[in-house]
């Protein structure tokens, strides 16, 4: 279908070359026209869509209906800043949506534009993540040399105390001394994360999580399924296969928590294109999810939550999210979560481009 506003032009060609995703409806809130960054923003293709209602092609316009058909009746337009579209099952989609009436065969129709956000919305959040972790991170190292210093020499004295008095009654005491200071020095050293970095070779995601899931899978209790969700298609990337496997650990475990003996924990993979990661634009990207059924993070603790030492759980350390973050962060990906009553997925992402 022709856009008849533009004339004679090519108007599916000016369209498509388009980065704003360009719907265009009639009375009846028919799509006549969805250009080619609209097909890719909300997956569907033109010949699918063209001639369909629009709450029926593209149902993340379900909420939405009631506005546009009164746009529709007054024939005037609105823009609506950050406009959440959602499909069920889906992450949503932010966008500025400017709507235009406009003449569609004689009749009255809707110009839709939409100029997606979430890249923008990423970088600054990926800019904040890091700023916090390298925060995090510099806090840490200085409170780790701090600590390590005099706990060595009361360790070392401990010892000489030892030496020294064989046979003492107190031995028991300088026992647990030792005992003590090497537990802090591990608890420290866990705080500091792994030192060196990552040994890269190619690996292939899913051996990965299938050695996550049977380790998961050992620890739950009765109550918890363990399922998993694959996308076969997903080809090799290149990274540390310990590490990663330290990071989907560290996340699986606190998905089997988080459903406290009874609920379900999926294992998921999929892929994504052209989302930027660390402020780097990856043509493609592997995604592993790990989702819980559990009550979901917090709201007080929803923006620290991957700082160390922070956890809602009762004699939790709140170092594994941190330490996966650091892992991840170090394969040139990211690590998100998005969470509700009943539905939390954390998820790791990783560029399947060679990492800078």
């Amino acid at each position: 279908m022709k856009f008849t506003s533009l004339g004679n032009a090519n108007a599916e060609t000016v369209l498509d070359g388009l980065t704003t995703a360009v719907i265009c409806v009639d009375s009846e809130l028919r799509i006549r026209t969805l250009n080619l960054a609209g097909q890719t923003l909300f997956g569907v293709s033109s010949k699918h869509a063209q001639g369909q209602p629009l709450t029926m092609a593209l149902p993340q316009f379900a909420p939405h209906e009631k506005r546009l058909r009164e746009s529709l009746d007054a024939g005037t337009g609105f823009i609506e800043r950050e406009m959440q579209l959602q499909k069920n099952g889906e992450a949503p989609v932010t966008v500025d949506c400017t709507v235009t009436p406009l003449p569609v065969r004689r009749r009255n129709g809707l110009l839709m534009e939409l100029a997606p956000l979430d890249r923008h919305l990423r970088i600054s959040r990926d800019e904040l993540l890091s700023a916090q972790f390298d925060a995090s991170r510099e806090l840490i190292r200085g409170l780790a040399h701090e600590i390590k210093n005099p706990l060595g020499g009361l360790r070392g004295a401990a010892q000489l105390l030892e030496r020294a008095f064989p046979d003492s009654q107190h031995l028991e005491y300088t026992r647990v001394i030792i005992r003590e200071a090497d537990r802090l020095q591990n608890l420290v050293d866990r705080l500091l994360g792994p030192s060196r970095p990552p040994k890269r070779a190619p690996l292939n995601l899913h051996e990965v999580l299938e050695h996550v899931r049977q380790l998961i899978e050992a620890e739950a209790p009765a109550g918890v399924l363990v399922s998993r969700d694959y996308d076969p298609s997903i080809p090799e990337l290149v990274g540390d296969r310990e590490q990663l496997i330290q990071a989907a650990l560290n996340l699986a475990r606190n998905a089997l928590q988080a459903v406290d003996g009874k609920g379900r924990v999926v294992f998921r993979s999929r892929t994504r294109r052209q989302v930027t990661l660390n402020g780097r634009a990856c043509r493609l990207v592997a995604v592993a999810e790990f989702e819980d059924d559990g009550p979901g993070v917090p709201a007080e603790l929803a923006d620290k939550i991957f700082y160390p030492m922070v956890t809602s759980r009762a004699g939790g350390t709140g170092l594994g999210l941190p330490i996966a973050q650091h892992l991840v962060h170090s394969h040139g990906g990211a690590v998100e979560y998005r969470s509700r009553p009943g539905c939390t997925v954390f998820s790791l992402s990783l560029p399947l481009e060679s990492a800078p």
